[in-house]
């Protein structure tokens, strides 16, 4: 099979969106599968045994002087006025641009005949998928991967709010679940929450999750972490929906009731967490605790599989539908993950209903305990902590995902 992919971004360094959309097109390469990948990552980027092309901005074009005027505008008068003109327009200048930049450089790829056409984004901004809204001509090939709920007001809490276009977004997604000949969602749960809005999901769509990429390639271990002891690792952005000192105040009371621990056993987050400064400012003093910002991505793999214990925060809520891009990492490393997270949630789904260090995010005594079950386990053989879940790594290799490609009903 012949697939065209078209995807928002591929620098692993702009976002964990990036990280898992280079992960899903090594595997597909993997699988075996003829890639061809046009990019509008702003840089030149190429994957190792692949055809990647960048996509150009289309300077001075109506759509690109607009844009820029808009942005002149904003930086003199510190005006945004952005907001009103998508509560108008449905969409920024720029995103029009940009979209129609897209959209040439797939008319213009056409030779290389692909028999997919696969569009990935980031964020809530879905440009290659609104690039594919206009060239009705090739939507009998398109298959839409959409990462998260769309618009934002169809986000469980607390994520959700309503945009000023709102509408617009809304018929946006529509058209998308309309027009696609298929649709693919990285958790199960994401894919019945947006039929839930878009019926026409149904009958259409597949399961592809986040994909397990490893590097062998060593790495250096950052001089913040401390080997060979009792490492809890939360890797990753600490956005404003989740919450840390609930964890934080349940391994405080785990080190309270286990003193024989306090030598050896520390909590790290390592990611952005400006978000929650405040929270984690409380803490500085306390040796056991090591916030560290970003560092690069092949490290924070690396330090996955040196940790004891790696963790997955989520927000509260009632419902979590996401998989987390980290998902597939913290399986790979074969290390117990810590989870806290709504009853309902796509990683408590994968894991099992039974698996026994899950928690609610708030529920301190609960935290405490699985964390005192793992420092346990740990004390009898450190080497003996796996995870231990063929299945699960199987589900998010390539070998899964030829399975669900090659069981389309493709023309």
């Amino acid at each position: 099979m012949r697939i065209l992919i078209i995807s928002e971004s591929i620098n692993v360094e702009d976002s964990s969106a990036s990280k898992g959309r280079v992960a899903l097109i090594t595997n597909l390469h993997k699988a075996g599968y003829v890639l061809k990948v046009l990019h509008y990552s702003h840089k030149d980027i190429q994957l190792p045994g692949i055809d990647c092309t960048l996509i150009k901005e289309h300077k001075w074009t109506f759509f690109y002087f607009l844009s820029r005027l808009i942005r002149v505008f904003q930086r003199y008068t510190k005006q945004y006025i952005n907001h009103r003109l998508e509560s108008w327009f449905g969409f920024s200048f720029t995103h029009t641009n940009d979209t129609k930049s897209i959209a040439k450089a797939i008319r213009n790829t056409q030779d290389f005949a692909p028999d997919l056409i696969l569009t990935l984004s980031k964020g809530g901004s879905f440009r290659p998928h609104r690039a594919m809204l206009q060239l009705p001509q090739l939507q009998s090939k398109w298959m839409a991967y959409i990462h998260d709920p769309y618009p934002f007001h169809f986000y469980p809490r607390p994520f959700n709010y309503v945009e000023q276009s709102y509408q617009h977004k809304e018929a946006f997604m529509r058209q998308i679940t309309e027009k696609a000949q298929f649709l693919s969602f990285p958790s199960l749960l994401l894919q019945e929450w947006m039929q839930s809005y878009f019926p026409a999901v149904k009958g259409k769509s597949c399961v592809i999750p986040h994909q397990i990429k490893t590097d062998t390639e060593p790495q250096p271990t950052p001089s913040f972490f401390t080997e060979n002891q009792f490492s809890l690792l939360h890797a990753g952005n600490l956005l404003q929906q989740r919450n840390p000192d609930f964890l934080i105040q349940g391994f405080l009371q785990f080190l309270a009731n286990n003193p024989q621990a306090k030598g050896e056993a520390k909590l790290y987050f390592v990611g952005n967490y400006k978000k929650q400064e405040s929270i984690l400012k409380q803490y500085q003093d306390n040796p056991a605790l090591v916030v560290s910002d970003y560092i690069p991505y092949k490290i924070v793999q690396s330090l996955e599989k040196k940790a004891a214990v790696n963790i997955i925060l989520e927000a509260i809520s009632e419902i979590s539908p996401f998989l987390p891009g980290k998902f597939p990492n913290c399986v790979v490393s074969n290390k117990p993950i810590l989870v806290l997270g709504p009853y309902y949630s796509e990683v408590r789904r994968l894991l099992g209903k039974d698996y026994p260090y899950w928690s609610e995010v708030n529920d301190v005594a609960a935290i405490e305990a699985n964390i005192t079950k793992l420092y346990s386990l740990w004390k009898e053989n450190p080497q003996q902590l796996p995870l231990n879940r063929p299945d699960l790594t199987h589900y998010c290799d390539e070998k899964s995902l030829k399975k669900v490609l090659d069981g389309l009903s493709i023309a």
